[in-house]
């Protein structure tokens, strides 16, 4: 297991303060705000943990309030709203002194049988056959001035705690207007131990979820994350689990945009194991606002 994902499980074992109140922590950062998927999955595990754990999460949906500030600890107050037959709900504030910064309604089902059926998983080449996309962002830094360099450390997260494969890379530097869908392997960067519990790969996936999605809106309007005159930011984001999976084993993730409206982006994102399952789903809006200088 990396250093990166130890860290990462680190992140996503939350310290319970009292009954249903529990604090998370934030690694140290050069980013200006916390990463939107941090207190996505920290929310996640804090309502985990009020639950039966025979009961999984089957959707989140969220939204983020305020930006979250690294340096702070990040309180999550759990709202235990219904306990039923076959689902439990919870609700989910993360504050940051006193001001809530995200909320979120998590729902938890037990495993049932059911009518099934999927998209196909989309053909591409596999993940032994793409270049890492951390080295690949290493280079585009290499090849930045001081100021852009800077600006980039700020507004990526490391992508060390998850690996990551880009079917076909985005040029940061110099973006072509381009079909707004993307292919990109994902794992845990490491492997976690076999009896890991289904909740914490949930976590897990909830947490690498975030990253790429808000880019995939930009891709038609040739606009690059790093560009200085974009100002992006999550607005709500929502996943769904539909068939079990394991964090650490490799799942291409599907992303494609179908709307960019009023500053805002909607992108999608299905997540698919190499067996050809698809077992999860993901829904994001994003800000992203341009300014004149």
């Amino acid at each position: 297991m990396t250093k990166a994902l130890e860290h990462l499980l680190d992140i996503l074992e939350l310290e319970r303060i009292d009954t249903n109140i529990y604090r998370g922590f934030t690694p140290e950062t050069r980013n200006r705000r916390v990463f939107g998927g941090q207190v996505f999955a920290q929310a996640m595990r804090a309502a985990q943990d009020t639950v039966n754990s025979e009961r999984l999460v089957h959707s989140q949906h969220a939204y983020f309030l305020r930006p979250g500030d690294p340096s702070a600890p990040i309180l999550y107050e759990v709202d235990a709203i219904r306990d039923g037959g076959s689902f439990t709900t919870r609700r989910v504030v993360a504050s940051q002194r006193g001001k809530a910064i995200f909320n979120t309604e998590i729902s938890f089902q037990i495993l049932e049988e059911g009518l099934c059926h999927q998209a196909e998983m989309p053909n591409c080449p596999g993940p032994e056959e793409l270049e890492d996309d951390f080295y690949r962002w290493a280079q585009v830094r290499a090849q930045l001035d001081s100021k852009a360099k800077n600006r980039a450390s700020k507004n990526r997260p490391s992508l060390r705690p998850i690996e990551m494969r880009s079917v076909n890379p985005i040029n940061y530097i110099d973006p072509l207007p381009r079909k707004p869908e993307q292919l990109v392997w994902i794992k845990a960067a490491g492997e976690l131990p076999s009896d890991t519990d289904t909740n914490l790969h949930y976590a897990i996936l909830a947490y690498a979820s975030d990253f790429s999605l808000m880019s995939t809106s930009l891709m038609p309007h040739a606009i690059s994350i790093m560009n200085p005159k974009l100002q992006p930011a999550s607005l709500d984001h929502c996943i769904w689990f539909h068939d079990s999976f394991r964090a650490d084993e490799w799942l291409l993730y599907h992303m494609d945009s179908q709307r960019s409206s009023r500053a805002r982006g909607l992108s999608r994102g299905t997540f698919y194991s190499q067996d050809g399952r698809l077992v999860a789903s993901t829904i994001q809006e994003g800000l992203m606002r341009l300014h004149n200088d």
